[in-house]
Formats: C-alpha cells, sequence, structure tokens
C-alpha cells in the first residue's frame, strides 16, 4: 500500500535552535499513528508544517502521491488534511452550529447545517445539539465540537494534539470508538499526547522525535510505555517514590464553601468541603470546567469568601488576599502558566518577585533587592533543570514545559506549608512530569500538605494518597487512592459523589 502521506527530510530552523532537522516518516491510509516526544522535541513545529501554518526550510512532502506544500490551514484543509487542536478555538457565547459555520469554507444553509451535524454526531457516536451554546458545553462535548467541524470536511488525514486531556475515562472510550471506526473506513489519524498507555492501546505505528530528529520508531503494543518513555529522553527514568508516613495534624480546612463565578461561563462552587494533613498528597480530580479555577481562586485568596468558609492552621482566613496566605504559608500555583501564574514579558527574575518577595524577603524598606532575587531565579533554573540561557530571559521565551518547572519550582522552593496546584505537568514529557511529581512527593515527605488539581488520573493515582472528584462546582467525600478503579473514578467524574451512588450505578 504506498503512503497517504510522506514526509522526506522535512527541516525548519529558528534563530538558535534547529526546531525539525531532516525529519522523514509516512503514514498510511487508515493507520492511526503516534508522534511522540519531549516539550521541545520538534513535535509542534512538524504538524504545523503539515498544517500549513508553518512553512519548511527544506524537504519535501507528498500527499496521496502528489507534492504537498500547503500555504495556510485552508489549502491544507482543502487538501483533506484537519487538525484538533489542544486548545479549544470556540465562542462560547455562540451555538455548536455557529461555531462550526465559521470554520468552514462555504457553509450551507442553517438547517441543511443543523442536520448534517446531528447525522455526522451520530453516526460517530458524537451525539450534539446544533442549538446549544457552547459555554453551556462541558469539556468534552466541546471537543466533540471541533472533531465534528473536521469531519464535515471529510478528511483524508485527521491531526489530533493531547485530545484525551480533558475526558473521562468514558468519554476516552468513546473517543477511541469513533477514532476506530475512522480508521476502518480509511481516514489516517496523527496522534500527538502524553499518555503512552493510551498510545498503546489506540496507535498503530509510532515516530519518536528527539531535539528535532527522529529518534526511533516503534508498534506500540508490542512494547512497554517505559521503553517508549526512555526512547523519547534517551534515559531510563525512575517512578516517583516516597517513604510511608502518617499524616500529622489539619493545615487547611475548607467547609461549606460555595461561591458564584466571577465569568458568565464559570462554575459555581456549591458547599465544598476539605481537610488536609501535614504530609498528605490530597488529589481532586474533574474534566475541565466542573469548578478547578474557581476551587483554586478561592483557596488563593483572589477570590474572598466567607470568614469561617476557609481555615488555615484552625484560623479563618475566607477574607484574607493572596498576599496575606502567601505569608502564612499557603501557597498555589495555578493552571494557566502564561499570564496568571507568570507575566508573559517580565523576566524569570522578576516573575521570580511576584509571588517570592515576602517569603524569600526579596525586598526591603519598599525596594526590590535584584541582586537576591536574581539569585532565586538561578536557584529554581538549576534546581528544577529549566532549559534556559539565564533568568534575565522574558517567561514567554520559554517552552510550556520548562515555564511549568519554573512557576511549581517557585512555589516549592519557597517552603510552603500547604501547597496548592491546577495541572501540574499540563503539557510537560515524561521526563519533566516525573521530576515535578517528586519534588511535589518530596514537600510532603517534608511535612507540607499538598493538593494537586489534576485531569491527568494516572498523576493523581501515582502521587495521591487520597482521591476526590469535582462535578459541576461539587466536591466528593476523599476516599484512598490506592485500590481505585477507573471505572470508580470514572463515575465519580461523572457526578456520583458517594460510594453508595458508585455502587448503584455499576
Amino acid at each position: 500500500m504506498s503512503a497517504l502521506l510522506e514526509i522526506k527530510g522535512l527541516t525548519k530552523a529558528y534563530p538558535g535552535v534547529v526546531a525539525n532537522d531532516d525529519v522523514s516518516f509516512a503514514i498510511q491510509p487508515g493507520e492511526v499513528h503516534a508522534l511522540l516526544g519531549e516539550n521541545g522535541a520538534g513535535k509542534s513545529t512538524l504538524v504545523k508544517m503539515i498544517y500549513g501554518l508553518v512553512r519548511p526550510d527544506a524537504g519535501t512532502m507528498t500527499l496521496n502521491g502528489a507534492d504537498y506544500t500547503p500555504s495556510e490551514p485552508r489549502a491544507a484543509r482543502a487538501s483533506g488534511v484537519a487538525m484538533v487542536f489542544q486548545h479549544f478555538s470556540l465562542f462560547e457565547a455562540l451555538s455548536v452550529a455557529e461555531n462550526i459555520a465559521l470554520g468552514m469554507e462555504d457553509p450551507p444553509k442553517p438547517r441543511d447545517l443543523a442536520q448534517r451535524i446531528h447525522d455526522v454526531s451520530r453516526t460517530y457516536g458524537l451525539p450534539l445539539d446544533p442549538a446549544r451554546l457552547v459555554g453551556d458545553l462541558s469539556a468534552g462535548e466541546r471537543q466533540r465540537v471541533e472533531i465534528i467541524r473536521c469531519l464535515l470536511q471529510d478528511p483524508k488525514l485527521l491531526i489530533m494534539d493531547e485530545p484525551t486531556s480533558v475526558l473521562t475515562p468514558q468519554e476516552v472510550e468513546i473517543l477511541f470508538h469513533t477514532l476506530r471506526k475512522l480508521s476502518a473506513e480509511g481516514t489516517a489519524i496523527l496522534y500527538i499526547s502524553h499518555k503512552l498507555e493510551e498510545i498503546r492501546t489506540l496507535c498503530d505505528a509510532a515516530t519518536i522525535l528527539r531535539l528535532g530528529k527522529v529518534v526511533g520508531e516503534c508498534t506500540p503494543r508490542e512494547v512497554s510505555a517505559a521503553q517508549m518513555a526512555e526512547m523519547m529522553v534517551g534515559k531510563s527514568l525512575s517512578q516517583p517514590a516516597r517513604d510511608e508516613a502518617e499524616p500529622g495534624e489539619v493545615l487547611l480546612t475548607v467547609a461549606g464553601l460555595s461561591m458564584e463565578p466571577a465569568s458568565p461561563f464559570g462554575t459555581p462552587l456549591r458547599h465544598v468541603g476539605l481537610e488536609v494533613r501535614a504530609g498528605e498528597v490530597l488529589g481532586i480530580g474533574g474534566v475541565a470546567g466542573n469548578g478547578q479555577d474557581e476551587l483554586l481562586a478561592a483557596l488563593s485568596g483572589e477570590r474572598r469568601s466567607a470568614p469561617g468558609a476557609v481555615e488555615f492552621k484552625g484560623a479563618p482566613i475566607g477574607d484574607t488576599g493572596p498576599e496575606a496566605r502567601r505569608k502564612l504559608g499557603l501557597l498555589c500555583a495555578p493552571e494557566e502558566r502564561l499570564g496568571h501564574a507568570a507575566a508573559p514579558d517580565m523576566s524569570l527574575t522578576e516573575n521570580a518577585v511576584l509571588t517570592g518577595r515576602v517569603r524569600k524577603g526579596l525586598d526591603q524598606n519598599g525596594f526590590v533587592g535584584w541582586g537576591k532575587a536574581k539569585g532565586f531565579a538561578e536557584e529554581i533554573i538549576a534546581r528544577f533543570d529549566v532549559r534556559t540561557p539565564g533568568p534575565d530571559v522574558a517567561a514567554r521565551a520559554l517552552s510550556g514545559g520548562n515555564l511549568q518547572k519554573y512557576v511549581i519550582g517557585r512555589e516549592i522552593l519557597q517552603d510552603p506549608d500547604v501547597l496548592v496546584v491546577n495541572q501540574p505537568t499540563w503539557g510537560v514529557d515524561a521526563s519533566a512530569a516525573a521530576a515535578i511529581r517528586q519534588a511535589l512527593l518530596d514537600l510532603a515527605q517534608n511535612g507540607a500538605a499538598v493538593i494537586v488539581i489534576s485531569q491527568d488520573l494516572d498523576e493523581l493515582l501515582e502521587i495521591s494518597d487520597r482521591f476526590c472528584a469535582l462535578n459541576e462546582g461539587r466536591l466528593s467525600a476523599p476516599r484512598p487512592a490506592r485500590g481505585l478503579s477507573m471505572e470508580e473514578i470514572g463515575l465519580m467524574l461523572g457526578g456520583a459523589h458517594d460510594m453508595h451512588e458508585v455502587e448503584a450505578a455499576q
């Protein structure tokens, strides 16, 4: 069988870095082909060249045996190449049909489009109501909108970037069923994911990139996830671990926390209650958009609550702000690293000052001690292996994974008593993710209480002592993480909030 897409010697360089260096591989019709690599390995640049967002400096591509040189995404779509991006490009105030129409070159009449959406979504097991507002959809339903928008183009090649990061285990199964159906019909799928067990389950072949070069190929189901990870990073990875110990005193207590969202499409918190002890890691799982950002804002002090709703070491802090809470020892790292956790145009040294000023003593009498601040930034860079020329570099110049390491390291090195992190390894490769998880476990080992809010269930099961689920702003009762099955967790994420509900659903 001749290849659907064949890439030969594709090269792309930017000032100071070669993003892709003589990359060659082929994708067959109907094949689910994984593209693997660390952050900065060149995956994003490569798929941008395939999709017409970036022009290669050298090399060739052929699609169905003909030269393929897309000058823009419109040309790629016209050739039969579609892409579902990791971050959705949808307008919340518009309906499903209106959003899909915006992505079409020549959309049909609204009634005809609604019928096509209905037919295609039913055919592929992704039911959607064309009239619903996107702002009212769950994260999984929003992804369906993106996929249906692509399927209406009848693509020959579908590129998917981290497609399961916002899905429950049950929704992942639905997505995989859809992708297998597309594959059986002859559509090729180029699949990018850091979740290696998913790669083993779904993909027929894999190409591994490291530092812009192809360093290996494999059949995923014939190798282990650990072997693929080692091919990606060029070394063996150790599993995060810590010594067993009984948790200490309760450091943070939340009781009856209710809060309206800051935005019209946010999620209200409904009677949230939790407690976390010294030396403990509490994992909070949930599909995106179920109140994670609102919960972190309430815990960090960005949103004030009733004085007694949040207590730190027995004292009410609900009406205090972020700086007062940091001074006490309650630190937080939000999900959005560029713009929320870090100021894009500020240097790494300046970003170190933003949250480290009080606990690291980086100012005196209202003046920043820039030498001390630079030393703190250099310590973060060294301790957390942040790949950057130095502390004077702007935050936006770092790759996502390296900025994430910097943000997490900045908070950990302030020795918090309680650390709350949202999506600590979002978009981070296997090696960096292992390092971040180990740092969180080490923090707990040293007596801190750690709350990890994450959509990565494997991550939560790996590092958590107890697990609870956030669904539509409600938090389930915590359960010991050890022994929880993915099916039980999926039911909890879907709204079964106690063991009796889980057992009834099963």
